[in-house]
């Protein structure tokens, strides 16, 4: 009787793990500057993605510090700001002499994460960057930049298939015309991409100021933030479904 019931234990522990190996899993990459690395993966997007997804499993690898510019990522960066017309002056007040510190990082995650999911059902990479390049200026180089960033990622993770979820940056600064031309980019991007959304946050960082309301750079604490992961899940959820991404940006 107890070989019998050993027997039954790993037959159920054998199936069981194979239901898991099975199971489908997704993979969200999250980067960016301040807004993303403000937002608490576990509290907004994973509660979200979870409820969305269902028996399917969701991971993420998550890369970002506030206030990088996007050359950071991007060793093709001062090539692109050259032809894009920014000065030599003007390109080292943007790069700073920082090295392109925050790529590599996600191909080292990625790499420790597919020992133990070998078969991604799909990859979505979620950006929530650009106040740094508009602040300084640098809007002239942003839409082949994250374009060939978006480029980069799908050949080095060999996915071409992998879907773009871009948080356009907020309405802060809506009277300076390289905030408007970074917005314009990042919308450009995914309406140009048949795996693109966008998430909109507009509506996440008013506050009140000496009677005024006025809108910040940064989120309002911590419901923008909650908010936040939660539209990236469901823009990522929309897009790996087929179902159709929020054109508003409002999921």
């Amino acid at each position: 009787m107890k070989t019998l019931a050993l027997l039954t234990l790993i037959l159920t522990a054998s199936i069981f793990a194979k239901a898991e190996t099975d199971q489908p899993v997704h993979l969200f990459i999250l980067s960016g500057q301040s807004n993303m690395q403000g937002m608490d993966p576990e509290t907004g997007f994973m509660t979200e993605a979870t409820k969305l997804f269902g028996d399917e499993k969701v991971v993420y690898i998550k890369v970002a510090k506030g206030g990088q510019p996007i050359c950071r990522w991007l060793e093709e960066w001062e090539t692109i700001a050259t032809e894009a017309g920014l000065d030599g002056n003007h390109r080292k007040r943007i790069h700073k002499g920082g090295e392109v510190e925050f790529y590599q990082p996600i191909l080292d995650q990625y790499e420790e994460l597919l020992k133990q999911h070998p078969k991604l059902a799909s990859i979505t990479f979620c950006w929530m960057q650009g106040e740094r390049d508009a602040n300084g200026g640098a809007d002239a180089a942003y839409k082949r930049s994250l374009q060939q960033l978006i480029a980069n990622l799908r050949r080095d993770l060999k996915r071409p298939d992998m879907n773009i979820v871009i948080g356009r940056i907020g309405d802060y600064a809506l009277d300076r015309p390289s905030c408007v031309a970074v917005r314009q980019a990042q919308r450009e991007i995914v309406d140009e991409d048949p795996h693109g959304a966008w998430v909109d946050v507009d509506d996440l960082n008013d506050r009140e100021v000496d009677g005024k309301i006025v809108s910040a750079v940064h989120y309002n604490r911590p419901e923008g933030y909650v908010v936040l992961g939660e539209r990236f899940a469901r823009q990522g959820h929309a897009l790996i479904k087929g179902e159709g991404p929020a054109e508003d940006g409002r999921p």
